[in-house]
C-alpha cells in the first residue's frame, strides 16, 4: 500500500516551538475542495447480532490531521476505529486509506498502528525491548533497530529509563513507552483508544499538549477515541460527536461547542442551560422568545430562528451568564431573578446553581480573576442572572 505525503515537521527544536501554533492554526484541508482525504469511511455499518453498533457512517480524515471521535460509552466510536485497524469486519460500506480499499487486508498489513488504553506492554521486556519489538517483527537489521529505538526514547524523553521494565515505571512513563512503540514503525496513521484514561488529571493535561506537540513533529495523522470532552477539544483539529452509532456533528472544537447542531451536542460538550421556549416574534436582528416553564422573556439574535409560534430550545453556556447581588440596569436584556441553591468552588472558577421561581435550576460559572478568599455571593442569597442576546444559541431539535 502506497504511503501518502505527510506534513513536513520543523527541522529544529527552536523551529518546532515556533511552528506548532502556525501549523495548527492554518491547517484546514477539509475546506479545500481539491484536498484528498487520507481515510474515507463510506456508508459504514457494523452489527453485533440484532444491535447496530455503527449505522451508515461517512467520514473523511485528512493527512496530518488530529481527529477525535467523541461520545459516551456504547456510541460506536471504538467499533469505528477497530474497523479501520482491521480488528472488526464491515457489514456494509467500505473504508479506504490513501485511495486503496482496506477490505480483506489483515491488521498487520495495514499502514496503521493502534495504541490501546491498557498500553499492552510486555512485562518481561525492558523499555527499549518493548519499543524494538515491532521493528524486529518487521525484519529490520539490528543497527537500524538500535538507531530507531534511540530516536524514540529521545522523542518521549525516556532515555534514562531504557533498561527498566514496565513494573518499574509510573503510569505516565508507561503511556510514553506505548506511544514510542506505536510510532516506531512509522505508520501512516496512529490510532489512540482512550490513551490518557489511566492518568491522573494533572498528568493527563500535560500529556495532551505533549501528544499535540509530537503529532506535529512527526507529521503523522492521529485518530483518537475518547469520551472526555475536554480532551477532545484541547487536542483535536476536528471532532466527530457520535450518538447511538451515528455522527451527529463534525467540526472544529470551537464550532461544536459554540454552535452545537442540537440539544444532544450542546449538553454533551460541557455544561449548558437549556430553556424550552416559544418564538413570540422576530424583528431583525432580534427574536423574542418566551420560556415554557418560567414565562421569562428572552431576546436573542434571530440567526436560523424559525417563524413565530415554533418551539425552540435556547442554549446558554454557564460562563456566558453574569450573576450579581444587585438587579442589573433597566436596559439589560435577559434578566432572571432567583436564589442560590448551591455553590461549587474549583479554584479557577466558581459555579453557582440558581433556583428560579417554579424550581428551574440555572448554572452560572464565574472566573475567579481576583485573589479574594471571601465569597461575595453565598448560599440562599437572592441574585440576578443575565446574559447578552448573542450569548444564546437557538436549537430546533
Amino acid at each position: 500500500m502506497s504511503r501518502p505525503p505527510t506534513v513536513k515537521p520543523p527541522r529544529s527544536e527552536a523551529g518546532r516551538r515556533l511552528n506548532i501554533g502556525a501549523v495548527r492554526s492554518s491547517f484546514a484541508p477539509w475546506n479545500d475542495p481539491d484536498a484528498t482525504p487520507l481515510v474515507r469511511f463510506e456508508g459504514v455499518t457494523k452489527r453485533f447480532g440484532d444491535q447496530t453498533a455503527v449505522r451508515d457512517v461517512s467520514l473523511d480524515i485528512y493527512p496530518g490531521e488530529f481527529f477525535a471521535l467523541l461520545g459516551p460509552s456504547g456510541c460506536g466510536k471504538t467499533t469505528l476505529m477497530r474497523m479501520l485497524a482491521g480488528f472488526e469486519s464491515l457489514d456494509a460500506g467500505r473504508i479506504t486509506l490513501a485511495g486503496e480499499d482496506l477490505a480483506g487486508a489483515p491488521p498487520h498489513r495495514r499502514p496503521v498502528n493502534m495504541m490501546f488504553q491498557s498500553y499492552a506492554l510486555f512485562p518481561h521486556m525492558t523499555v527499549e525491548q518493548n519499543i524494538a519489538f515491532g521493528l524486529k517483527q518487521d525484519g529490520m537489521d539490528r543497527k537500524a533497530i538500535d538507531a530507531r529505538v534511540a530516536e524514540m526514547l529521545a522523542l518521549v524523553k525516556l532515555e534514562a529509563f531504557a533498561r527498566r521494565k514496565p513494573d518499574q515505571l509510573s503510569g505516565g512513563q508507561k503511556q510514553r513507552v506505548a506511544l514510542a512503540r506505536a510510532v516506531a514503525r512509522k505508520p501512516t496513521m496512529l490510532l489512540l483508544d482512550e490513551p490518557l484514561g489511566a492518568l491522573d488529571k494533572k498528568l493527563r493535561e500535560e500529556t495532551q499538549f505533549e501528544l499535540m506537540d509530537l503529532q506535529v513533529q512527526l507529521g503523522m495523522t492521529f485518530l483518537i477515541v475518547t469520551h472526555d470532552q475536554e480532551e477532545a477539544m484541547v487536542m483535536a483539529d476536528r471532532i466527530a460527536v457520535m450518538r447511538e452509532g451515528e455522527i451527529v456533528q463534525i467540526g472544529r472544537p470551537e464550532e461544536v461547542y459554540e454552535s452545537p447542531a442540537n440539544r444532544y451536542v450542546a449538553a454533551f460538550l460541557g455544561d449548558v442551560n437549556l430553556f424550552e421556549t416559544t418564538v413570540e416574534a422576530i424583528a431583525h436582528p432580534m427574536a423574542h422568545l418566551t420560556a415554557t416553564e418560567t414565562d421569562a422573556g428572552f431576546y436573542v439574535l434571530d440567526d436560523d430562528c424559525p417563524a413565530a409560534g415554533a418551539t425552540v430550545w435556547l442554549a446558554v453556556r454557564p460562563e456566558k451568564m453574569r450573576i450579581s447581588l444587585d438587579p442589573p440596569s433597566a436596559d439589560v436584556k435577559n434578566v432572571l431573578a432567583g436564589e442560590i441553591w448551591d455553590i461549587g468552588y474549583t479554584g479557577d472558577w466558581t459555579n453557582y446553581i440558581v433556583e428560579l421561581p417554579g424550581g428551574t435550576l440555572v448554572r452560572v460559572a464565574r472566573a475567579n480573576d481576583r485573589r479574594v478568599v471571601e465569597r461575595p455571593i453565598d448560599w440562599d442569597d437572592k441574585v440576578w442572572v443575565s446574559f447578552d442576546p448573542d450569548a444564546g444559541v437557538v436549537l430546533t431539535s
